[in-house]
């Protein structure tokens, strides 16, 4: 094997196990459903963008925002980088500014505004607004506007939004990183490197061998030997033949 060839045979093995290491440290983040809708990941989660016909804007109540998310969770907004990739994505699904549901709720117990799934309201992105709120506590939600990321108050029971998206935690079993399987991955394949390299250094210094055994065949060659020993044996035989 040429000095060319084998290097870029072990590049390509080294390639493939870089490449393992990346997939299983990044790669196995999770998993989305697959239920023929189009979920976007983003982290630890899968986003479904809920929309109708390209020609008509469909508008709709928090009730049935939830009902369409049925099975997953209603938008929750836990960072400004989830903030921010909402107002990037929109674009590729809706046509122009929507209002988007958010799955908040206003829970009588703590008196104040709660994620479904009994999450804490963290991360805020509020419109600048000075004027109060006339709405009734209980009848509180909240849209965010695609083009700005703001999030504004208004009434679950008398407002409809055009903009729904489902979210899901991505599968357990997929978010769990294997560090002792990666270990032992890593492992085997620095093993298995090891075990190609010596099998072409070996067919390399046999090429090699196979080279000098060649010369020296063609350079000393036994039969030249044996025309000799011939010709002295028949020199020999005449002289011994004359009287």
């Amino acid at each position: 094997m040429e000095p060319e060839s084998r290097n870029h045979h072990l590049g390509s093995v080294w390639r493939c196990v870089f490449l393992l290491s990346l997939h299983l440290k990044f790669g196995l983040t999770g998993d989305c459903p697959a239920d023929g809708r189009t979920w976007v990941p983003l982290q630890d989660r899968c986003y479904h963008f809920v929309h109708g016909e390209e020609d008509k804007i469909k508008s709709y109540t928090f009730e049935r925002a939830k009902s369409l998310c049925q099975g997953f969770e209603l938008l929750t907004i836990q960072s400004a980088e989830e903030n921010d990739f909402v107002i990037k994505y929109s674009p590729e699904v809706w046509k122009g500014n929507v209002n988007v549901w958010l799955g908040m709720y206003y829970d009588t117990s703590s008196e104040d505004m709660r994620w479904f799934g009994e999450d804490p309201v963290g991360f805020t992105n509020w419109e600048d607004s000075s004027s109060p709120s006339d709405l009734v506590p209980l009848d509180t939600c909240v849209t965010l506007h695609s083009n700005t990321g703001k999030w504004e108050n208004v009434s679950c029971l008398d407002e409809v939004e055009n903009g729904v998206i489902c979210e899901i935690l991505q599968t357990e079993e997929a978010k769990q990183k294997p560090s002792a399987l990666l270990s032992a991955l890593v492992i085997l394949s620095v093993v298995a490197i090891m075990g190609v390299s010596a099998v072409i250094w070996f067919l390399h210094q046999k090429h090699n061998l196979g080279t000098t055994l060649f010369t020296a065949f063609e350079y000393h060659p036994p039969f030249r030997v044996l025309e000799t020993d011939q010709s002295c044996l028949v020199e020999a035989e005449e002289n011994d033949s004359v009287p």
